[in-house]
């Protein structure tokens, strides 16, 4: 019996750190990022910007593709979600993290799904 539990755990903690298990976690973070960004009570990142295989897009702000390429230094993208008026004081943007319209997690979360589109 010992054994048996003594291997079931030695899975668990072989798995928890695996490529899988970080790949799983990776997924989720973007899965919810990407429910933040199109949900009209939190980011609502739709009204302004067409994204992925989002509905009614706007086109007040520039369309969100190759992000990667757009913001290599993702620590940038991060800083415009927290608080677009930084880099340019006319942004239309809201301040997200600033305002706390979007919590930290969050924020990361929508980072995480930018990054893959």
């Amino acid at each position: 019996m010992k054994s048996s539990i003594i291997t079931a755990l030695f899975a668990v903690l072989c798995f928890a750190g695996s490529p899988v298990a970080a790949n799983e976690a990776q997924s989720d973070s973007i899965a919810k990022g990407k429910t933040v960004a199109f949900d009209r009570s939190k980011g609502n990142c739709l009204a302004c910007h067409v994204m992925d295989d989002g509905a009614l897009a706007g086109t007040v702000g520039p369309p969100l593709v190759q992000m990667k390429m757009r913001f290599p230094d993702r620590s940038l993208l991060r800083e415009q979600i927290w608080d677009a008026g930084k880099r340019n004081p006319t942004s239309m943007m809201p301040p997200f993290g600033r305002h706390e319209i979007l919590t930290e997690e969050e924020i990361d979360w929508v980072v995480d799904y930018l990054y893959s589109l």
